[in-house]
């Protein structure tokens, strides 16, 4: 924990209250660290901001055009998704051209995460199913990776499986580590998941964002990228972060947040990206210390700064609407 320095405190009242540390990592397509807070190489677990990486098994199989998967679909592979009817439409249609039924997910099932965020009201027991888990449409992914190489479906996130090994290779060569540096946990989702430190994380969305091909993956990161891009509402959902930060970037910004505290994001225009984690987790404090990352490396004009407003959550608002305390960044990047 030495490596890690404040990132966001709050203050109540003018009283120092709450101090999130963290690390950020500023990384170009060829890993080298242009700026950082904290240690850039501390180990962390990516969750939920792999998935883009993930998807490159299917991508370089020829997946998307051999099953005729849509821009959307290719959305869905990187989402996080809200179970709203809009991200349900799409994974049926994925396990449709796959040829495969909902409950070959192994996923799991949780309440619809519209409802945590009173998009709509939470749906009764029994009317949401595998579909509507917001790693969905990766597993469903997964599944169709295994129908056209003839793999067997039934153990599919087991990390000894045909699949689990091709992603672990081709995520290990997308950030430039060899696989046996990727230190393995098991993600909510059941799938393998790995830490690895940031300044390789930000380097593999610095080259999934990069908009010429790759010298490893061809065009299997723009695709990837432009489908983000262009529908960021699959990739997140309504009043989600991806979905407001991806707006505000006007197609420039690929952005993705992982839970416990995890948030990637590339510039397209630039080719880098810049990785981060807080250490205790906390959401809010993710959102507010992405959005000053933005505004320290000179990505925000005017009007990208008041659209993400919300996101810095710098006035802290109690329940009645009055302004309580403050949020602020506590740190500057070093190394511009």
């Amino acid at each position: 924990m030495t490596s890690l320095v404040p990132l966001i405190e709050t203050r109540r009242g003018g009283t120092p209250e709450c101090l999130h540390f963290g690390a950020v990592a500023v990384a170009d397509t060829q890993g080298r660290v242009l700026a950082q807070a904290g240690d850039p190489h501390w180990l962390a677990f990516t969750r939920s901001t792999l998935k883009a990486l993930q998807a490159l098994p299917f991508m370089e199989a020829g997946g998307p055009q051999r099953l005729g998967f849509s821009q959307e679909q290719l959305a869905m592979l990187c989402a996080s998704h809200s179970g709203e009817p809009m991200h349900v439409e799409q994974v049926q249609g994925m396990l449709d051209k796959a040829g495969v039924s909902y409950k070959t997910l192994q996923c799991g099932c949780h309440v619809p995460m519209f409802a945590d965020l009173g998009v709509a009201p939470a749906p009764a027991p029994g009317q949401y199913d595998e579909r509507h888990h917001n790693c969905s449409g990766k597993h469903a992914g997964f599944v169709a990776m295994c129908v056209l190489q003839g793999w067997p479906v039934a153990d599919y996130v087991a990390p000894g499986h045909p699949l689990q090994e091709a992603v672990r290779r081709d995520v290990a060569r997308a950030v430039g580590l060899d696989p046996q540096h990727l230190k393995m946990g098991i993600d909510g989702c059941s799938a393998p998941n790995y830490a690895m430190p940031l300044a390789h994380l930000a380097r593999g969305y610095a080259r999934l964002a990069c908009g010429s091909p790759d010298a490893e993956f061809g065009g299997s990161f723009s695709q990837l990228a432009d489908a983000m891009t262009a529908h960021p509402e699959l990739v997140s959902g309504t009043a989600r972060s991806d979905l407001a930060f991806m707006r505000a970037g006007r197609g420039d910004w690929v952005t993705k947040v992982g839970a416990d505290g995890v948030q990637a994001v590339a510039s397209r225009s630039r080719g880098e990206a810049f990785a981060l984690k807080i250490a205790d987790g906390n959401m809010v404090a993710v959102y507010a210390a992405t959005v000053a990352v933005l505004d320290q490396l000179g990505w925000l004009d005017g009007q990208q700064r008041e659209a993400l407003r919300p996101w810095r959550a710098e006035a802290i608002v109690n329940m009645r609407g009055a302004e309580v305390g403050e949020r602020k960044p506590a740190f500057t990047l070093s190394g511009q």
